[in-house]
């Protein structure tokens, strides 16, 4: 019996984005990464809670300073896990603060296909509430992406 998994209605938040990236690690590597290691590449240490489990919640928090801020700030992650397809596809859903999804319930979808010697990701982000939120994601994930490349070559 197939578990039903409830997903956000994004009829009134129509603002999404996509990101491809050529990755260097194998797609084992990367489906680990974004289901049971988010403290090796995002997350600050010691702030994960996450099992990588359709219908399971997760929390973490990234550390970091915000342009025009002087001191670093604590962003919280919450999500759960609607869909995963081992090694092929991940999806989930993403809530930050303020100055993220603004508190929404949103979508992160992650493909994994084998690509050269690597594999080709791309990320779709979905169901942000404005263009604003939207855009600051779209700067923010090809570089999260590119250090999730350079963790998983370093530990691997």
């Amino acid at each position: 019996m197939m578990e039903t998994v409830t997903k956000p209605d994004f009829s009134k938040r129509p603002f999404d984005l996509t990101v491809d990236r050529a990755m260097d690690s194998s797609a084992e590597v990367l489906y680990s990464a974004w289901t049971q290691q988010f403290d090796r590449w995002f997350a600050a240490p010691g702030t994960v809670l996450m099992k990588g489990e359709v219908n399971t919640l997760f929390f973490f928090e990234t550390v970091f300073k915000f342009e025009g801020e002087e001191k670093e700030q604590r962003n919280p992650h919450y999500g759960r896990f609607l869909r995963l397809e081992e090694n092929r596809l991940i999806e989930l859903t993403w809530v930050t603060g303020v100055k993220g999804t603004k508190g929404e319930e949103t979508v992160v979808t992650v493909e994994l296909e084998p690509f050269g010697k690597g594999t080709l990701l791309r990320l779709h982000h979905a169901g942000f509430p404005d263009a604003e939120s939207r855009d600051q994601h779209a700067e923010a994930w090809p570089f999260v992406l590119e250090q999730l490349d350079k963790r998983m070559k370093e530990t691997s």
